[in-house]
């Protein structure tokens, strides 16, 4: 028998609502309960657990796909997962996603520099204190140099592929699942907007233990909270494009896992005697590094609008 407009709806609605009930409560419940007390923890031990659990948890919205297609027996049709790409016929999308978006790190990172070039250090002076921070060792120059040719090659090479797996639990779940069905409820511009703060808003735990913005600073934590939602809606409308456009989960992955590995590149070049202001860059976490990302996400946003339109016009004319 089949279902009403409305009725359709309403079952997509309830889906919308157990996925993020689901992806929320497991998310905050690890992240309170069992990552907070083991932060930042004097133990190594505790610290590497809760660092690993902080991966981990990327994994619970995918889960959370697979437990709201169960219990409200929406299935597993293959045409519906948005998990198959042809790299052949989309191949624009990966490249786009992939090597655009290293470009766009980079630029982020020269703007900052070029508005506080005092705060750019080609002498590397904060990963070198970082690195004695952490093992008491001194590295020279000319080790840190090979260092950080090898992780600018790396980052943009490989991490799509080291981070796919991780960054595969959050985008199957919030570009190959929560997407579409957002769609289905609004038009683009307030799907791609609140996807985006409830985005933002799931790595709030994390956000008030520090992870991305620290602690301790004006309007804490919501302001690192605010900023949090404001990039992920910028890269979830980045993310979302590509997702749409291939209708795939897979390119925005890629997308992910880059950005995950290479967008503190930035911060390697910073100075020790002028720390970098965390909420301005040069990471895209910051308001000048996020500003390329932004720019790239207006216009898509855009032109997604406008392509939505005309499609209304021509479903009207047809």
């Amino acid at each position: 028998m089949s279902i009403t407009a409305s009725e359709d709806k309403r079952l997509n609605r309830k889906r919308i609502v157990i996925y993020l009930v689901i992806t929320f409560v497991l998310t905050y419940a690890a992240e309170i309960l069992v990552i907070a007390p083991l932060w930042g923890s004097a133990d190594m031990t505790e610290a590497l657990i809760a660092q690993n659990l902080t991966a981990t948890v990327m994994m619970i919205p995918a889960f959370a796909v697979v437990l709201t297609r169960l219990i409200t027996k929406e299935g597993f049709f293959v045409n519906g997962l948005y998990l198959a790409c042809s790299i052949k016929k989309n191949w624009k999308y990966f490249l786009f996603i992939w090597f655009g978006s290293a470009l766009l790190v980079i630029l982020g990172a020269a703007l900052y520099f070029v508005i506080f070039p005092s705060k750019f250090d080609p002498d590397m002076s904060y990963i070198s204190a970082t690195i004695w921070a952490q093992a008491q060792m001194e590295v020279s120059k000319e080790e840190l140099q090979a260092t950080m040719i090898l992780q600018f090659v790396t980052g943009i090479l490989l991490s799509p592929f080291i981070n796919a797996v991780n960054c595969f639990g959050e985008e199957w779940g919030w570009r190959g699942y929560l997407l579409p069905k957002m769609q289905k409820q609004f038009s683009i511009v307030p799907t791609l907007l609140i996807s985006g703060v409830i985005w933002g808003l799931w790595h709030a735990p994390l956000t008030v233990l520090g992870h991305n913005y620290g602690v301790g600073y004006p309007g804490f934590p919501i302001t690192g909270i605010l900023m949090m939602c404001l990039f992920c809606t910028v890269l979830g409308i980045i993310f979302s494009y590509v997702t749409i456009k291939t209708k795939s989960c897979i390119p925005a992955v890629m997308g992910h896992g880059l950005i995950n590995g290479f967008a503190s590149i930035g911060i390697c070049f910073t100075s020790i005697e002028n720390p970098f202001n965390v909420f301005l860059g040069p990471a895209p976490t910051g308001l000048i590094g996020l500003s390329g990302f932004a720019a790239v996400a207006v216009y898509l946003l855009i032109k997604l609008h406008k392509e939505e339109k005309t499609e209304a016009k021509q479903e009207e004319n047809a």
